[in-house]
């Protein structure tokens, strides 16, 4: 059984494969070893490039995820395909410094911690050569997820650390696997404080591939933080399906003024199409945003779009029937309107979490 695994994900990183696996045989040498890479379906046959190399290296296994996306998620299935006592997670990049892993476990099994994680914020450390933007960013993080993470760090921002079994598995049922900051995860789930050190090492330029940093990956990590702060309390995605909502009823409603009160379309007609065009806008941005890490494409998009409608529309007869009822009841007319709106958006919460996304999702990975 191998003491240590290396679970690392991956998305179009096949030209650094080959060469990473050498850095870590010669780093690794008289350590029993393994390294899983998780390989997110991408486009440049990283998952067949691994496949050949493990016909001739055993320590070399590849999980190969199809409908699913997520550097988050894929550390968790990596981390949990092993049997190994001890976890590091690293990048496939080379940016991060493969010779600290041996000082790595050493440290965590001679001082009997949780996690050592490798930081760039302490005296040894560095970023490199990042720019001030990203730089800013990385501090911004840090500086956020202090609000969320259960034990004092420099770097909660770092990908590139290794933690012990047994609090990796008291922690996973709580993680959220969103965002590509698993550490935050980690330590933000975890039932106490984590037992940890830092290590100082200096972030590489990135030689081959892109990065994956983008506008997604930072609402990811906003999702994230949010998802730890409120999620004991409400699902945040449903604060999420609930704020997109608000922004269709914005719209709505200005729809129906110009249709309406500017150009003199009769009411039910702009009613119907303020109705129809607030609901695509929801499904849309539900789609980006709330069901990010489910988003439909493709013609899964136009099946979703209509299981989307149906569900609306069967939530909008519930809050008319609910504000009338309540309001014949003696309730406020605003307090009635409430409690329809209210419970027609659980319902539609409900629902096309169900219909919209989940089975469409299903559909779509068989």
């Amino acid at each position: 059984m191998p003491e240590l695994t290396v679970v690392i994900p991956t998305l179009n990183e096949s030209e650094n494969i080959s060469e990473l696996l050498d850095r870590l045989g010669k780093v690794l040498a008289g350590v029993e070893w393994e390294a899983i890479f998780v390989d997110d379906d991408s486009t440049d046959n990283t998952a067949d490039v691994v496949r050949r190399i493990s016909q001739s290296n055993p320590r070399v296994r590849v999980l190969h995820r199809i409908g699913r996306r997520g550097l988050s998620s894929a550390c968790m299935e990596g981390m949990m395909a092993s049997s190994a006592p001890y976890l590091a997670v690293m990048d496939a990049d080379l940016q991060h410094d493969e010779s600290l892993l041996p000082r790595m476990l050493d440290t965590i099994r001679e001082q009997k911690l949780d996690l050592v994680v490798a930081s760039r914020n302490i005296e040894g450390g560095s970023k490199g050569d990042w720019t001030w933007y990203r730089r800013w960013l990385s501090d911004a993080g840090r500086a956020l997820s202090a609000a969320v993470c259960r034990s004092p760090i420099s770097d909660p921002m770092s990908g590139f650390f290794l933690v012990e079994r047994q609090f990796l598995q008291s922690a996973i049922r709580n993680m959220s696997g969103v965002s590509f900051k698993i550490l935050v995860d980690l330590l933000s789930s975890s039932q106490r404080p984590a037992r940890l050190r830092e290590l100082p090492y200096t972030f590489r330029p990135r030689l081959r591939g892109e990065s994956k940093l983008d506008t997604v990956t930072l609402l990811e990590y906003a999702y994230l933080l949010a998802d730890k702060l409120v999620g004991d309390f409400i699902p945040f995605r449903f604060v999420l399906f609930a704020l997109m909502g608000l922004l269709g009823l914005v719209l709505h409603l200005l729809i129906l003024w110009v249709l309406y009160e500017q150009k003199g379309v009769a009411f039910a007609t702009a009613q119907g199409i303020a109705t129809w065009l607030a609901m695509t806008l929801n499904f849309l941005t539900n789609n980006a945003i709330t069901y990010r890490d489910l988003r439909l494409k493709g013609r899964a998009i136009l099946r979703g779009l209509l299981t989307f409608y149906l569900a609306c529309t069967f939530g909008a007869l519930i809050n008319i029937g609910l504000a009338e009822f309540s309001y014949r009841r003696g309730f406020p007319w605003y307090l009635a309107g409430a409690v329809g709106i209210v419970i027609s958006s659980v319902w539609n919460y409900g629902m096309t979490s169900v219909l919209t996304w989940r089975m469409q999702q299903r559909r779509r990975k068989r």
